[in-house]
């Protein structure tokens, strides 16, 4: 029984009996470790998870708009709905984080509690982001190397021609070699290495009052040795042309923000300024 609801939240037990089969599709899944897994909230966990999810006009979404993404996070847990602080909690728990370890095989994964860059994520019509790899170090602890992330899709009724499938793409960036739907109760867990090149670069085209959501959580290991730091690295596409340049300098100013962040320990709220001022755009 999970400790933070009356009724399961997850039915573990089943997933951990299928455990051999999940680990043998996750370690070997091409083109880098990753999973997809349907229904694996319960039912009305799932629903009312999606009910309970706040609107991007609601307090304390970032807002993160500029050359490699346009969509909305909300990462301070005391902004959340208390039902989806629930979830968030069961899924940062010692008894589940467990499981992602024997799922994954990366022992001692740690939860973030701190959310950096998870939490909730949200995006309109015409929402996207570049493909990339991810920060490799928590921003705020130097030893925390970041290992695999959870995304649980809270989308009903998501058809494909609203596009925004979560792409896969091989290390070396020559093209697409997986795709996951973000339907609703569906989850997406993947290592996120250096070369863990992944994102839904084209716009989303679901109607005006429908948006992309998910719940976003990212486990990290404790290294005895620093880790390399190197931030978000976003990736032009074969095809992209000169819009690669403007790919390329828009890394290079959210490396910058990233250097400042770490150094200063400033507020992940300052980011939606920062980037707007980058892109050129209001939120």
């Amino acid at each position: 029984m999970n400790p933070t609801a009356t009724r399961p939240l997850v039915d573990l037990e089943k997933w951990k009996q299928q455990l051999p089969e999940l680990k043998a599709r996750y370690q070997t899944d091409q083109p880098y470790p990753h999973i997809s897994v349907d229904n694996f909230l319960e039912e009305w966990a799932a629903e009312k998870a999606m009910a309970s999810f706040p609107a991007i006009q609601d307090e304390g979404w970032i807002h993160y708009v500029h050359v490699n993404e346009k969509k909305h996070g909300l990462n301070k847990m005391e902004l959340l709905p208390p039902f989806i602080q629930e979830v968030i909690t069961y899924l940062n728990s010692p008894e589940f984080v467990a499981f992602m370890s024997e799922l994954t095989g990366i022992p001692n994964l740690k939860p973030d509690e701190m959310l950096e860059g998870g939490g909730l994520h949200q995006s309109k019509r015409g929402g996207f982001l570049n493909v990339h790899a991810d920060f490799t170090v928590h921003p705020h602890k130097r030893n925390w190397k970041r290992r695999v992330n959870l995304l649980v899709y809270l989308n009903k009724d998501w058809k494909p021609e609203y596009r925004g499938d979560l792409e896969l793409w091989d290390r070396n960036m020559t093209g697409v070699v997986a795709k996951i739907a973000p339907i609703f109760n569906r989850i997406a867990v993947f290592n996120t290495d250096d070369d863990s090149y992944h994102g839904l670069p084209d716009p989303i085209q679901c109607p005006e009052d429908m948006t992309r959501k998910s719940i976003a959580l990212y486990y990290f290991t404790e290294e005895k040795e620093t880790p390399k730091l190197r931030p978000t690295n976003y990736q032009a596409r074969p095809g992209d042309g000169i819009k690669s340049v403007a790919i390329w300098l828009d890394k290079q100013a959210v490396a910058t923000y990233t250097r400042v962040k770490r150094t200063l320990g400033i507020d992940d709220k300052m980011v939606s300024k920062i980037l707007n001022i980058f892109g050129g755009k209001k939120k």
